[in-house]
């Protein structure tokens, strides 16, 4: 993946330029909103959202953008780098870091009040407060957990789902015995580094330890060689390194594996995809702590907007008032991130729910450090060739972390 920071840097002089050649005047009662595709439902329900928006204001025209995830980060760097940046957008929030370094995302305490920012779950909203200055309102949140399939491990005897890794290997060599896949292991594309994290965090390790990269620590080895040796014993699907994210949760949809982790997004994917399959949620497995991966997507404003108002007001009048904030979380199968749609009953009453919502205490997020993404990159390519047997857990895991001390220098 491309450097975003660097990208930016030399984006933002052009940025800079066309805002102050264009104050706005042919456009200012339009605004721009792009918006990533989290499934076929989201265009649908931001245009409600701007439907319901335009006809109190007449005046503004909301136009609604919807890309797709795997294209949305280079979208927006081109668009930056063009000075055709939309007014807001839904990014990744890790990635504010970068646009804040770059003067590219506009401030929103002026435009947010007190009591707006009250409607959040605070959890949720931190990531995207810099320095103290609010910069995104979290649009999305989910914390991970595991899914496993109630009957398959019925069939080896276990009426119980594991609650430690060492657990988690006995259930799968049982199951792999019976003829199934024991443990779903991504290896592929986005978040191929966070599938680590659940058993790097687990163990005792971190991302970063005194102002450097932990991913060589001992805790991280330990954690990528559990992985690398469940590979080995036959316990996951084969060759992880072909499967990303969908592919492995598509492994539980067939009725096709034992344990796989993630999103509380699945849980709708299932009811709609697989609703004979019988599965339960529970807590990601323990090593020596509990753990699990706290992420938001925020929505933001950028600084070359010539219509900062009326987006503002299309954000607090629309896009964040309790109606639109349930039926996207409804929908969508995110996590609440307003206080008032986590007392829901829809989801203060959901069991299953609950198990993701238990981990939240214990949850971590992607640090907020520039060149982030290229850092998860790094730490990817370094798992892949571990679970590939080119290289040793901890040779892999050493130059890795070199790299990306490097970019923290």
């Amino acid at each position: 993946m491309k450097n975003l920071s660097r990208s930016l840097m030399a984006a933002t002089a052009a940025m800079a330029l066309v805002a102050s050649a264009a104050p706005g005047s042919a456009s200012a009662a339009e605004v721009r909103v792009v918006v990533a595709h989290y499934s076929d439902a989201t265009q649908e329900i931001f245009r409600g959202m701007a439907a319901d928006f335009m006809e109190a204001n007449p005046e503004i025209t909301v136009v609604i953008e919807n890309v797709s995830w795997d294209n949305l980060q280079q979208r927006l760097t081109t668009d930056i780098a063009g000075g055709t940046a939309p007014d807001i957008a839904i990014i990744g929030t890790r990635w504010l870091v970068d646009y804040v370094a770059n003067d590219i995302a506009e401030p929103l305490d002026a435009c947010v009040t007190d009591e707006v920012k009250g409607r959040f779950i605070e959890t949720f909203l931190a990531p995207s407060v810099i320095d103290g200055v609010t910069y995104g309102l979290p649009v999305a949140a989910s914390a991970r957990a595991m899914y496993y399939n109630i009957d398959l491990l019925a069939e080896v005897g276990y009426e119980e789902p594991p609650t430690t890794w060492d657990e988690v290997i006995e259930v799968a060599t049982a199951l792999k015995e019976a003829g199934h896949y024991g443990f779903g292991l991504q290896g592929k594309e986005i978040e191929t580094d966070a599938y680590w994290y659940y058993a790097l965090w687990s163990h005792g390790g971190d991302l970063f330890e005194d102002g450097a990269s932990g991913i060589a620590s001992e805790a991280a080895i330990e954690a990528a060689s559990l992985y690398k040796a469940m590979i080995d014993e036959g316990l996951t699907q084969p060759d992880p390194t072909g499967f990303n994210r969908q592919d492995v949760e598509a492994l539980l949809k067939q009725g096709r594996v034992g344990m796989i982790l993630s999103g509380p997004w699945l849980r709708g994917q299932m009811a709609e995809e697989a609703p004979d399959v019988n599965y339960g949620i529970a807590a990601i497995p323990m090593g020596t702590e509990q753990a699990t991966y706290g992420v938001t997507d925020s929505i933001m404003m950028f600084a070359s907007s010539g219509v900062k108002e009326e987006a503002c007001r299309f954000l607090t009048e629309a896009a964040f008032t309790d109606e639109w904030r349930r039926e996207f979380t409804v929908r969508e199968g995110f996590l609440p991130v307003f206080k008032s749609v986590a007392e829901d009953p829809a989801f203060a009453d959901d069991p299953q729910l609950r198990a993701f919502t238990e981990m939240l205490p214990y949850a971590r997020f992607a640090p907020l450090v520039p060149d982030w993404e290229l850092m998860a990159d790094t730490t990817s390519a370094a798992l892949q060739n571990i679970y590939l047997g080119n290289a040793e857990p901890a040779a892999a895991l050493e130059e890795a972390a070199a790299r990306i001390d490097s970019l923290l220098q």
